[in-house]
């Protein structure tokens, strides 16, 4: 099986020696992805939705680079910062999954990398999964 290790070009990537995103065969998995924008700063500071939209077209992006799309995603993982601000994370996951509806799960963590992310999410991928 073939494996091919998508990067973002990040400094992180090589210290912590992980991928952006790593596709092996036809399953395609998303490290932990937050509201970084092209800039390398946060978007939507303090805005629990604003950075859940970002968070995804990040990780709709890392699928493209493997051959990969949001339709077919399978599984997403979001940790947020604050679980009262379920609703507006749930409500941003559904604009983009409302029609494919991933198995999920979102959990409180203590705190992300910076204390500007609020949310981070992981996402696996298996391509040709989609109706």
């Amino acid at each position: 099986m073939e494996r091919k290790n998508i990067s973002s070009g990040t400094p992180w990537e090589p210290i912590v020696g992980y991928s952006r995103a790593v596709r092996a065969g036809n399953t395609v998995s998303v490290s932990g992805t937050t509201a970084t924008g092209p800039d390398g700063k946060i978007v939507g500071v303090g805005d629990a939705h604003a950075q859940t939209v970002q968070t995804i077209r990040n990780i709709e992006a890392a699928l493209a680079q493997a051959g990969a799309s949001l339709a077919d995603v399978v599984r997403t993982r979001i940790f947020v910062t604050n679980i009262a601000e379920w609703e507006k994370v749930g409500r941003a996951h559904g604009e983009f999954f409302g029609g494919i509806r991933p198995a999920t799960s979102m959990v409180e963590v203590s705190q992300l990398i910076s204390p500007e992310m609020l949310v981070e999410i992981e996402a696996d991928a298996i391509v040709g999964s989609k109706d």
